[in-house]
C-alpha cells in the first residue's frame, strides 16, 4: 500500500514539474520561451537592419531571437501553468459564466490558458489596451474549443487577472520596462 502511494505522488510530481522535451528538467515554458524569441528576434532584427542593412538585419534577428528566447521563458517561468490549470478547475463551477453544458477541458480550459498565457507575454497589464488584439488572435488560439469570444472573454480575462493578482508584476522583462 505504502509503495502505491509513493509512485501516485511521484507520478503526480513528475507531472506537475513540466519537465523540458528534450533535457526533461523541471520549469519547461516553450510557449513564453518561443514568443519571446519572436518578440525579440524581430525587435533586434529591426534595430539591426537599420544599422547594418540586411545583413545585420539577419544577424539582429538571431542574435535577438536567443536573447528574447530567454526574456520570454523568464516571464512565463513566474506563472506555473500547472497550478493555474488545477486552480481553474476547481473555480470554474464558482464563476457566473459557469455552464453545466459546456464540457470544462475541451471549451473552457483553453480560455483559462490563453487568458494566463497571453498575460505572462504582454507587455502591459492594461486589459483594454491588448483586448481587440486577443480577440482576434482567440480563433487560432482556441484549440478545438468552440466557444466564441463572446463567451470566452470572461475566462481569459479572469485568468488574464489572476496573474497579476497571484504572481505579481510579471512585466519587469517586457523591453519597455527595463532599465534605460
Amino acid at each position: 500500500m505504502a509503495r502505491q502511494v509513493q509512485r501516485n505522488v511521484d507520478k503526480r510530481n513528475d507531472r506537475d514539474a513540466n519537465p523540458d522535451a528534450i533535457t526533461g528538467e523541471p520549469g519547461s515554458h516553450p510557449v513564453g520561451a518561443g514568443l519571446g524569441a519572436a518578440a525579440g528576434g524581430a525587435a533586434a532584427g529591426a534595430a539591426a537592419g537599420a544599422a547594418g542593412g540586411p545583413i545585420g538585419a539577419a544577424v539582429g534577428a538571431i542574435i535577438g531571437g536567443v536573447a528574447g528566447g530567454y526574456a520570454g521563458k523568464a516571464v512565463a517561468e513566474k506563472i506555473d501553468p500547472t497550478t493555474e490549470a488545477a486552480y481553474w478547475r476547481d473555480e470554474y463551477r464558482n464563476r457566473d459564466y459557469y455552464s453545466a453544458d459546456l464540457d470544462y477541458e475541451a471549451e473552457v480550459a483553453p480560455a483559462y490558458r490563453y487568458g494566463w498565457e497571453s498575460r505572462g507575454n504582454a507587455e502591459t497589464d492594461n486589459w483594454d489596451a491588448v483586448e481587440e488584439n486577443l480577440r482576434s488572435r482567440w480563433q487560432s488560439s482556441r484549440g478545438n474549443s468552440t466557444l466564441d469570444w463572446d463567451r470566452a472573454r470572461p475566462a481569459v480575462r479572469d485568468a488574464w487577472n489572476r496573474v497579476d493578482a497571484h504572481y505579481g508584476d510579471v512585466d519587469e522583462t517586457a523591453p519597455a520596462n527595463r532599465p534605460r
